[in-house]
């Protein structure tokens, strides 16, 4: 792993905001507008104001949604609304969550990661990335010179170790705790003995990061490094900027949930179940599952069960549910032939590059309209109420996938990978002056 450090956190002041569930909030890329018009109404402290500023009417270069978020960000250090960690701390994180009737505590340490390009040292991505969000990332960057919201590492660490050594450290002492809208809980803990400290550096430093969420922001952090260097700003490797907030989670921690992310179609109404089994027939075993939300549900309940890439799940306007298992190979080889076997086997690849693109051509796919879900309940209720004529079940990835693409140094296409719950913005900021 790249070099990690302890930092001086920034952090609100609960003698100030009062509860600390009120002013925190979900990554800003799961904020849509309702749920951005009440954090806003929540607290005048709440940190959407930073990650998510409302766009207004008389914007311009000068008055925008990123220098308000500046504004904010350095009003409320003045007023001690947020105040600074007086020692450098590696931070405990740990989120208690429930997924179908199982509870499960994900455990996690926040620290800043020196920045590597990707390609050239110890950190792999494994998702491709868009050019909008990035560029929005970066807008706020530049106002701000700020991390609002941890980005996600994976390690390898079979037995824990790291963590281990921290949690031991915090066991005695109660943490700071959050329950937000999902219900989750999160904890906080600060470390700052440096021999607990130097012992998981020394303990992270040969192991290599995946990210696993965050990908544009970890761009964005290269370019704007990139740009303060060309400027003349940055000219030590030890500048805040040459590092990037991090919460970093062992690959086999027992919490490490990966959910898959189901697609819902608007356009694909004239689609019948023949139709569509007739288009995969020469690649596909299709299987007409049943009809209506019941036959939907448990075919739900089946793609999601297993990591297994060749199966999919189709949902039509007319109620019928299909599975359909990827019998022949060559079709894609043939389409990709400079992509690995480990990626055109992902269930996403082959939704998108051969029954997308290929089997369903004719019926223009590329002008559906799409959006995406988490559970397959969600889909099923979407179809059943006419939000979505055509629904893509698709299994969730597991840890091996993500590893056998990341050594290809290739990267999973969008909306690959969910990893359920997200890290909670508004707990600790890093600034980079």
């Amino acid at each position: 792993m790249p070099e990690i450090q302890p930092f001086r956190a920034w952090r609100y002041d609960l003698g100030h905001v009062g509860i600390l569930s009120e002013v925190t909030a979900p990554p800003y890329d799961v904020i849509d507008e309702a749920l951005q018009q009440r954090l806003y109404e929540r607290h005048p402290y709440n940190v959407v104001r930073l990650i998510l500023n409302r766009i207004e009417p008389t914007d311009d270069d000068q008055n925008n949604r990123y220098t308000r978020a500046a504004a904010f960000w350095r009003d409320w250090q003045r007023e001690g609304i947020l105040r600074q960690d007086s020692e450098p701390a590696l931070y405990v994180y740990h989120q208690e969550f429930s997924w179908k009737g199982q509870t499960y505590v994900r455990r996690a340490i926040l620290a800043v990661v020196r920045l590597e390009p990707f390609g050239r040292g110890k950190v792999y991505p494994h998702e491709e990335t868009l050019p909008g969000p990035k560029e929005d990332r970066l807008r706020l960057l530049r106002a701000t010179a700020a991390n609002f919201c941890p980005l996600f590492g994976l390690y390898p660490d079979e037995a824990g170790t790291a963590q281990r050594l921290l949690d031991e450290s915090v066991e005695r002492w109660p943490p700071l705790q959050v329950q937000d809208d999902q219900g989750v809980i999160h904890r906080l803990w600060r470390v700052i003995e440096p021999h607990v400290i130097n012992e998981v550096q020394r303990w992270l430093y040969p192991r290599p990061l995946y990210i696993a969420d965050g990908h544009h922001r970890y761009e964005t952090a290269l370019r704007y490094l990139e740009e303060l260097r060309q400027a003349g700003v940055v000219n030590s490797d030890s500048a805040p900027a040459n590092y990037v907030l991090m919460g970093l989670v062992g690959m086999s921690d027992p919490g490490l949930l990966i959910l898959p992310t189901h697609r819902l179609f608007r356009g694909a109404q004239s689609l019948s179940a023949e139709m569509l089994t007739a288009a995969l027939g020469e690649h596909f075993e299709v299987e007409l599952y049943g009809q209506g939300e019941s036959a939907g549900l448990e075919l739900g309940e089946l793609i999601e069960a297993d990591t297994d890439q060749s199966v999919l799940g189709f949902g039509l306007a007319d109620g019928s549910w299909i599975l359909a298992r990827l019998r022949r190979t060559q079709r894609l080889a043939e389409l990709l032939p400079q992509r690995s076997e480990a990626w055109r086997s992902l269930a996403v690849s082959v939704l998108h590059e051969l029954v997308l693109r290929d089997c369903l051509r004719n019926y223009q796919p590329d002008t559906w309209q799409v959006t995406y879900v988490h559970q397959a309940t969600q889909a099923v209720q979407a179809l059943a109420r006419h939000i979505s004529d055509f629904v893509a079940l698709v299994p969730p990835v597991s840890m091996a996938h993500l590893v056998a693409i990341t050594q290809h140094h290739e990267r999973m296409p969008p909306k690959s990978t969910y990893f359920y719950p997200k890290l909670l913005s508004g707990l600790v900021f890093y600034s980079l002056r």
